[in-house]
């Protein structure tokens, strides 16, 4: 493979900085879980380690892993350059100090947490202002700028609704609300940022992991529309407390989830590349827990069951919809970063190695099927109140994780 400069790459230590504290954030997320196990069994998600672990999976890994990639991949999705580096490393700082000194705020007290919060709400606007002047200078937008342009929306509805539930915390500010507030903040942050983030990378990855041509995009904007309409629906029910507007919502995430894995599939079948590397099959194995997630979060809605499996199907979609998906592309995109940063401009001048042997592939397997096992265990713990197969679950998960960020962490050695 043969990288050409287009001019619109990004020093590569911007997007390895969100990386390599993503990272970090992940491990203690998972040994934050791990300690406090009873409480998540029993389903006490609304205490301050709880929270705090929470957050730093989902501010500190998910999103700042996000954020990297995203000053990666704009520029070579759209084709334009990012707006400043010196402001996205600005950014950067910000965003840090907000997650970090949020997440001990929640842990220690979390009635002092709205200072932190709005440190890392700093950090987000400017993310938003950096990915929105970026987006500003395609030459010509499409479906992905949709999608991509929709997740950040998502992502600033989804801080300041978490900052209004700080605020009514301390204050008692709009109190009654509260319950909207949290459950909005909730789909708008999983369903709404990651999801259509999610949506959008992968149909500039899954061609290109592929080599695929000649595949149509019209079906995108269906995947789109249905998708954003159900969360719409959703919200509204939310609001106004409509049980059928509920279960339409969540009738039609699944619609617009069986477009987006059918395209994924007719884009496959364009594919030249006939055997797929393993952790891209992962992220596309992602696509099909997404798939079956959505079905049984559905079939709760319409059997009123929703609040007795809320739990176990969040944990679930975020672990094996989301955080798999990052995973299985970030197993692809860090050595291609970092193999393009180091060799493409010595191509032809000297031996330099190949992509593949940038990262282990044959730790891939243990990694991606610990994960699988071991959320499914903790899901079921959950569900089942079964402390054995929370820890069981959770020491995989954690055991997983580790060895996930050393394989990363030596990509840079290579």
């Amino acid at each position: 493979m043969i990288v050409k400069n287009t001019g619109s790459e990004t020093n590569i230590k911007l997007p390895f900085s969100f990386i390599f504290f993503s990272i970090l954030a992940l491990l203690i997320s998972q040994f934050l879980i791990l300690l406090n196990g009873d409480a998540f069994i029993n389903g006490h998600f609304r205490i301050p380690a709880i929270w705090s672990a929470a957050h730093l999976f989902i501010l500190g890994w998910a999103l700042m892993i996000a954020m990297g990639a995203m000053y990666q991949l704009v520029p070579v999705a759209f084709l334009t350059p990012i707006w400043n580096e010196k402001f996205g490393f600005i950014q950067f700082a910000v965003t840090t100090i907000g997650v970090v000194s949020f997440a001990i705020a929640l842990y220690i007290i979390p009635s002092k947490a709205l200072i932190p919060g709005i440190i890392m709400l700093m950090g987000i606007v400017m993310f938003l202002i950096q990915m929105g002047m970026t987006l500003r200078k395609q030459a010509k937008p499409n479906i992905l700028t949709l999608f991509v342009g929709s997740a950040l929306v998502c992502l600033f509805l989804t801080i300041i609704l978490g900052i209004s539930l700080v605020i009514s915390m301390k204050t008692g500010f709009a109190s009654n609300y509260y319950s909207i507030l949290f459950h909005s903040h909730l789909l708008l942050g999983i369903s709404g940022w990651f999801t259509l983030l999610i949506f959008g990378f992968s149909y500039k990855m899954a061609p290109m992991f592929s080599l695929s041509h000649g595949y149509e995009m019209k079906l995108a904007k269906y995947v789109y529309s249905i998708y954003v309409t159900g969360l719409l629906s959703i919200l509204l029910s939310f609001i106004f407390n409509f049980s059928w507007l509920f279960k339409c919502g969540f009738f039609l995430l699944l619609i617009g989830f069986s477009c987006f894995i059918w395209h994924i599939y007719l884009i496959l079948k364009k594919r030249v590349k006939k055997k797929l590397d393993l952790p891209f099959r992962f992220a596309l194995l992602a696509i099909i827990f997404g798939e079956m997630i959505h079905l049984l979060a559905f079939i709760a809605s319409i059997s009123n069951q929703f609040p007795s499996f809320a739990a176990p199907l969040i944990v679930a979609y975020i672990m094996l919809w989301i955080a798999f998906s990052i995973i299985g592309y970030l197993y692809k995109i860090v050595p291609f970063l970092w193999w393009t940063h180091k060799y493409s401009h010595v191509i032809g001048k000297k031996d330099v190695p190949a992509l593949k042997d940038m990262i282990n592939e044959r730790l891939a397997l243990p990694i991606f099927l610990s994960f699988i096992f071991g959320i499914l265990l903790v899901s079921m713990s959950i569900a089942l109140n079964g402390q054995m197969l929370f820890y069981i679950g959770q020491l995989l998960v954690t055991a997983a994780s580790i060895v996930f960020g050393i394989a990363i962490l030596a990509v840079i050695k290579k």
